[in-house]
């Protein structure tokens, strides 16, 4: 169980969380290459589209044994397909552990009582743990929810309902469905969280920087903490919390964003420069790279309209 194990060796959990369109095998690669964190997640994927049979979604399960040891997440309302889905990406591709959205805010999800909506029916939510866990065995089960849809202290009697029905793990976020991402994540109300939880939990929110996590666990007594924004565009960022040092050389950031990229191509095509412009956008976040260069905004504007590796690394090298 990855949970225990990495408990049994560690005091806390540094995890990297699912996030739609970014966490995919090209960059998880990348962070488990650079290294420090303990377990990836990746981006979430339809329930209703894996037990259709859908080959490019049950495509976004694959990875390679160098992500390991890493937790799928899926989305979904229905319990029977959620445990359904669940066992094909089992058989598919054995990752470690299984996540259950239960707190994307964005309306395509919520719309169909996907995501946060679930926080609104404790008795659903709880039917999806328990007929998932019995098609999973003894994989972990994790859930990852949010304080409430618009109730903040939602979380008070969602999370004894779904540790009940057999979660292994929690993350919370500490916003509201109705907040969204704005707004301050409420760590104090995460604290509680964690005093009501009878199993690991992470906190999740506003841990932008490597330098926060120490205040976050502080401050909620998290078994962990799942970084999300803070490692886009810094693929380092749990290597720097380990190493207490945020300094990236250029030089490095460069080497990284080739070799991101040529696996970002490998994985989607040639057609996967285009794709690949989000990630650049993030790379050169002046607060990702710590420091002002000169001619940046021109340089990142050359960076979001490259049509092939060799543009990309025609512009790179002129760092």
């Amino acid at each position: 169980m990855w949970v225990k194990d990495i408990l049994d060796k560690k005091s806390h959990i540094l995890a990297l969380s699912p996030m739609a369109d970014m966490t995919d095998s090209a960059f998880c690669q990348v962070v488990r290459r650079i290294g420090g964190a303990d377990i990836v997640f990746r981006e979430m994927v339809s329930s209703e589209a894996i037990v259709r049979d859908n080959e490019k979604t049950l495509g976004m399960t694959d990875f390679v044994e160098t992500e390991r040891p890493i937790v799928q997440q899926i989305f979904g309302a229905d319990p029977a397909t959620m445990a359904r889905a669940a066992a094909i990406v089992m058989e598919h591709a054995g990752p470690e552990g299984i996540d259950v959205n239960m707190g994307c805010p964005v309306y395509k999800i919520t719309s169909n009582f996907n995501g946060a909506a679930l926080m609104k029916d404790p008795v659903l939510a709880s039917k999806i743990v328990k007929e998932m866990k019995q098609s999973m065995g003894d994989t972990p089960l994790s859930v990852k929810i949010r304080l409430g849809w618009d109730d903040p202290d939602a979380f008070k009697t969602f999370i004894p309902a779904i540790e009940r029905a057999g979660a292994n793990l929690i993350t919370i976020h500490g916003r509201t469905k109705a907040q969204g991402y704005s707004g301050i994540s409420d760590w104090d109300r995460i604290r509680q969280a964690k005093e009501i939880a009878t199993v690991p939990l992470l906190a999740n929110g506003d841990i932008h920087e490597w330098h926060q996590v120490d205040d976050a666990l502080r401050q909620t007594g998290a078994d962990g903490v799942l970084i999300a924004r803070g490692a886009l565009g810094n693929p380092w960022f749990f290597q720097q919390y380990l190493n207490q040092n945020g300094d990236i050389k250029m030089e490095e950031r460069v080497r990284v964003v080739k070799e991101h990229a040529r696996s970002h191509v490998a994985q989607y095509g040639e057609r996967g420069i285009v794709t690949f412009r989000k990630h650049l956008a993030w790379y050169f976040k002046t607060n990702k790279i710590g420091f002002d260069i000169p001619g940046i905004k021109d340089i990142r504007a050359r960076l979001v309209r490259v049509q092939s590796l060799q543009e990309l690394d025609a512009v790179l090298d002129t760092l």
